[in-house]
């Protein structure tokens, strides 16, 4: 029997099937990463939904498990030793599941690091630029007078993306033909600069081909459409 008593989190969202993986998430560009990767891969996992509405993420019982307050975070029972092991991070989470499972990370060191280095690229660039994007031109910062930190933001979303452009000119995903944490971590973030944040024409992403071209390729996998929408928003939190 999986004991998850112990998690101060399990108070305030149980666990109704503790052996399995338990994920605390919202399907933003960060949080999809791991429903996705956790659909790839096949794990049984456990989905629950935090509420940035209700500010789920900054009570005591999600805080225990991430004192970044940030979303995703996950509880594997079966952990390392048979251990169960609490992780933030969606990068470190990406890591840790495809070693796991023995999947979407290439066995050998030189392919492991390279596929991890563009997680970092993700994590480092993508992730924070894009974000801050969409802040100046979809969110309260769209209001500002002073038009220079979103100039700011989109330089540098353009530079990024050139750059992933470029290493797809020749290649199907980030890696070549084999599709890895690489892309789990990157693609999520190109949909929905160009889909939520509709700062598509704003970067000029026609510019960038080989780019919508990944993530149309992506989106068309049936483990990624279903990892989009975990977990499911209630009517309430829409």
């Amino acid at each position: 029997m999986n004991d998850l008593s112990t998690f101060p989190i399990t108070k305030k969202w149980p666990a109704a099937h503790p052996e399995r993986i338990q994920l605390y998430s919202l399907p933003t560009p960060n949080g999809v990463k791991v429903s996705i990767m956790l659909e790839e891969t096949a794990l049984a996992y456990e989905p629950h939904l935090v509420r940035f509405d209700h500010n789920d993420q900054l009570t005591p019982e999600f805080m225990s498990l991430n004192p970044n307050n940030k979303i995703p975070a996950i509880i594997d029972p079966n952990g390392p030793d048979g251990k169960p092991l609490a992780l933030f991070e969606s990068g470190a989470i990406l890591i840790y599941l495809a070693e796991k499972t023995g999947q979407f990370l290439p066995l050998d060191a030189a392919g492991r690091y390279e596929t991890i280095q563009w997680v970092m690229f993700q994590m480092g660039g993508i992730g924070p630029m894009f974000g801050q994007l969409g802040f100046f031109h979809k969110f309260a910062g769209k209001d500002y007078e002073d038009k220079r930190p979103r100039d700011r933001y989109v330089a540098e979303s353009k530079r990024l993306l050139g750059v992933l452009n470029e290493r797809l000119a020749q290649r199907t995903w980030i890696m070549g033909e084999t599709y890895t944490i690489a892309d789990i971590a990157i693609l999520p973030w190109v949909r929905n600069l160009i889909g939520f944040y509709e700062a598509g024409d704003l970067v000029g992403i026609a510019d960038f081909p080989h780019v919508t071209r990944a993530v149309e390729h992506f989106v068309a996998r049936p483990a990624v459409a279903k990892g989009l929408e975990i977990p499911k928003r209630d009517a309430a939190a829409q």
